[in-house]
């Protein structure tokens, strides 16, 4: 049973909230363990085994980045702990970003960070944008040709969130 399934919900890239919410809660009630201490031992188990898929369920589907990653491996189009190759066009251009933070890095101009991380958000911005209109479009038509492309973005918006944590992980030292 995949998470969809068992929220009772479309699959879809934008869930409702609310719904999975709700649902989370009416199904940790319904599998709590408590509930189960005095139930035969496989009636147990089974009660465990559903109240730990409805956590992950929850964990997933109440994040964005999580629900794409889950959305396109459920439709076969991303492998766990795949490799992706990135278009060279964007590799070249976040090397650019990449050189100017390793000489912020050696230098500590401010300025250089700065136009660093101007660009990186315009990057981010414009990815998530492009990912939005994508998801959009496919939760209406479920058009399986708009799978590849979401895959593209979604690996491109996870280089960019590597890139952040670069910078906030110097940043704070």
């Amino acid at each position: 049973m995949n998470y969809f399934e068992l929220y009772d919900i479309p699959v879809c890239f934008h869930v409702n909230k609310e719904k999975v919410k709700a649902t989370f809660y009416a199904l940790s009630k319904k599998y709590h363990p408590d509930r189960y201490m005095s139930a035969p031992p496989e009636e147990t188990h089974t009660a465990l085994d559903m109240a730990a898929l409805n956590n992950a369920a929850y964990k997933t589907l109440s994040q964005p980045d999580a629900v794409i990653a889950y959305v396109l491996q459920l439709e076969g189009v991303l492998q766990e702990d795949e490799k992706y190759a990135l278009p060279p066009a964007f590799l070249m251009e976040v090397m650019e970003l990449n050189e100017a933070i390793s000489e912020y890095e050696a230098t500590k101009e401010t300025d250089m960070l700065k136009q660093a991380t101007d660009t990186l958000g315009e990057l981010t911005l414009a990815i998530q944008e492009r990912i939005n209109t994508l998801t959009n479009e496919y939760d209406r038509n479920k058009t399986a040709s708009l799978l590849t492309e979401i895959k593209d973005y979604y690996f491109r918006k996870k280089y960019l969130l590597r890139i952040r944590e670069r910078i906030n992980t110097f940043a704070t030292h």
